[in-house]
């Protein structure tokens, strides 16, 4: 039975004024906030950058929450070998800075490469399964968890990343306690677009590694078509949208029950800022979700 530690709500972007964004987020009943570190210009050349760190940590001080950050999407362990230590050197800046803000978890992304031959795509794997572990090993230090966030192939499918369920068997064979899932409903949505592949039995299967959620809602269309702009894409519902759980065609119940996440998952929403207006009403979906996972909805059925 999962014990849910937090509902967290955070936007896609560091533009808020952070004090003022956190005072609202308190308002909400978030309980866990995740701070988009990756768009906070903290990390700079692979090294932390005091003089930016520090305002972030004074404003995140005695606030009513548990921290998650977010590092830079562009960290990428399925990329040519010779660039990896420069990877491996801004998460470690960035998972510094998480540790400074008495964050519980890191979210970094799953490798993503073009479409190539299946040995260099298992290549590929082997080098990240070698970089995640060396991060599961700092992560020990710092006293943080390391999670992976499935992805999907983008609006063309030229892009090859894991899907949820090969991302699971990586975490397995990685073996590392520091090293778990974050689980992305909508990311995995998307991929099933290129896939095929059943979503149910996809999230079942990185559910038992995912000590951190991702909710938001799309309807799982490739954004394969030329739009003027993102409201042109939310009319034709194409692509990641970031939508409050509920405008989009994802199957919410059917996902919690079919899963069973660890003691400690966190539920943080990943909401478009476009749709803030909404925030109060995701908050209260997701805490919904978060009791159905605890077992409170079907304890009460």
């Amino acid at each position: 039975m999962a014990r849910v530690i937090g509902t967290g709500l955070s936007a896609l972007d560091g533009r808020r004024d952070l004090p003022e964004h956190l005072d609202e987020l308190a308002s909400l009943g978030c309980e866990t906030v995740e701070l988009p570190v990756y768009a906070m210009d903290i990390v700079v050349g692979g090294r932390v950058r005091e003089a930016a760190l520090r305002p972030v940590r004074a404003a995140c001080t005695g606030r009513p929450f548990r921290y998650t950050v977010h590092g830079p999407l562009a960290i990428n362990f399925f990329d040519e070998a010779f660039r990896l230590p420069r990877h491996f050197d801004v998460l470690k800046a960035s998972m510094e800075v998480a540790a400074e803000l008495g964050a519980i978890h890191h979210v970094i992304h799953a490798g993503m490469m073009p479409v190539k031959q299946v040995p260099a795509i298992e290549d590929a794997y082997r080098r990240q399964r070698e970089w995640l572990a060396r991060a599961g090993e700092l992560a020990d230090t710092l006293g943080l968890y390391v999670c992976v966030e499935n992805l999907f192939r983008g609006h063309d499918g030229r892009v090859y990343t894991p899907k949820p369920s090969r991302l699971a068997a990586e975490l397995a064979a990685i073996g590392h306690p520091r090293v778990v899932a974050t689980l992305d409903f909508g990311h995995a949505h998307l991929q099933g677009a290129h896939t095929g592949a059943d979503l149910v039995a996809e999230v079942a299967a990185l559910a038992p590694y995912a000590k951190h959620l991702h909710i938001h809602d799309n309807f799982g269309l490739a954004d394969d078509i030329w739009t003027y702009g993102v409201g042109e894409k939310l009319a034709f519902g194409h692509g990641d949208l970031h939508l409050p759980v509920g405008w989009g065609n994802l199957p919410w119940e059917g996902l919690i029950d079919a899963c069973t996440f660890p003691d400690d998952v966190v539920f943080n929403i990943e909401l478009e800022g476009r749709y803030w207006y909404a925030a109060a009403d995701s908050v209260a979906t997701t805490k919904a979700l978060a009791a159905r996972a605890a077992g409170g909805v079907r304890a009460a059925a």
